[in-house]
């Protein structure tokens, strides 16, 4: 005899329609809601699952049909709190239409993120959000574009690669708060990022992230306009966990020119910067000015309140659930497609320096 811990068998198609007294065809018609079937047999044959507990089996579903109703959502790194947010836009957006999601993270590493794809692809998703890796190495988001699987990028464009994407166009905001810290005196700016390049940045060479090119883009030009020349030893990427980022901060500070303003380029670097800043005995803004990428609520907190560029991530969240579904659905996209700004929020993090000059 059996005991009762032991797993309950599965209540398969043919146990409902053995219950209900009807054929297997009949009550697969009937409980995957395709095909003639009368209305006796429905109720039969659903009354007769709800009393056997019948869970239907999401992938058989899938090939009758050819939709599993779930999409794929690959991200760079979960636990920054820009995709946490626009994650949580998606899932929102996909819940309200029916639509599962299964999300992969892979640590910004193309090869994770092509692997990523392929398993999101085998689970038979009916359609792809994608944060890519690279927006240089993108043939095999090219080859899911050409299959005919709906895919929408979000927040980095992809070259040669026409689709949907959500995404904030950047140059014109860092070079809008690069002029502001221009303004406020500042020559000596760094930038930091987690971007992995092979050599230390020099202007002109090519970058595999649209937003982290975008970003510099905007602060050369805001360079070029006052008439100063470009602090390229003070933009540092490969910031990849908290002591490296440390590392930087503490670099930047001493060097024999040092910088007078940190900018980084996420809130997980942020909190790193400000940590490390504080661990040196320092002080923001007297000290050291500070601006960053994203909004989320602790930035109020600090003291003082940090200046931010503010996206609209949950927005962007839920935007790209919304294309991506139309998509699916067969329908043509929103026209004109819905824009998004990033705008700067001025707190109490930016100090006045008279020149470049005055740091000893």
């Amino acid at each position: 005899m059996s005991s009762n811990g032991s797993r309950r068998r599965e209540i398969t198609v043919a146990d409902v329609a053995k219950a209900a007294q009807v054929s297997k065809a009949q009550a697969a018609r009937a409980l995957g809601n395709y095909g003639a079937v009368s209305e006796e047999v429905r109720d039969r044959v659903l009354a007769a699952a709800e009393e056997l507990s019948y869970r239907p089996n999401e992938l058989a579903r899938s090939m009758n049909t050819g939709r599993s109703n779930t999409i794929g959502v690959v991200v760079g790194d979960i636990e920054n709190p820009h995709f946490g947010l626009a994650t949580r836009g998606i899932t929102d957006t996909a819940k309200k239409s029916g639509y599962n999601v299964i999300l992969i993270n892979t640590d910004e590493e193309l090869a994770a993120e092509i692997e990523a794809v392929q398993v999101l692809l085998d689970k038979r998703v009916d359609g792809l959000i994608v944060a890519p890796a690279s927006s240089v190495e993108t043939e095999h988001l090219q080859h899911v574009h050409e299959s005919g699987r709906p895919l929408v990028l979000l927040d980095r464009k992809a070259e040669g690669l026409d689709v949907e994407t959500i995404a904030v166009s950047m140059t014109g905001i860092s070079y809008e708060s690069t002029r502001y810290l221009l303004q406020a005196g500042h020559r000596r700016i760094a930038f930091v990022s987690t971007l992995k390049t092979d050599s230390p940045y020099r202007a002109g060479m090519v970058l595999d992230s649209s937003q982290i090119s975008e970003r510099l883009e905007g602060m050369h030009r805001a360079f070029l306009e006052a008439g100063s020349a470009f602090p390229e030893d003070l933009v540092r990427l490969n910031a990849g966990d908290t002591e490296s980022i440390r590392k930087i901060t503490r670099e930047v500070l001493f060097m024999p020119e040092p910088a007078t303003v940190i900018v980084a380029s996420d809130g997980l670097i942020a909190l790193s910067v400000v940590e490390a800043i504080q661990e040196l005995g320092l002080s923001i803004p007297n000290d050291v000015s500070f601006l960053m990428y994203d909004d989320f609520s602790w930035t109020r907190l600090t003291s003082p309140p940090l200046t931010v560029i503010a996206q609209p991530v949950y927005n962007m969240g839920v935007a790209a659930a919304k294309a991506l579904i139309r998509q699916i659905q067969g329908l043509r996209p929103l026209a004109p497609a819905p824009k998004f700004t990033a705008t700067l929020v001025r707190r109490g993090s930016v100090g006045t320096r008279r020149t470049a000059e005055t740091h000893s």
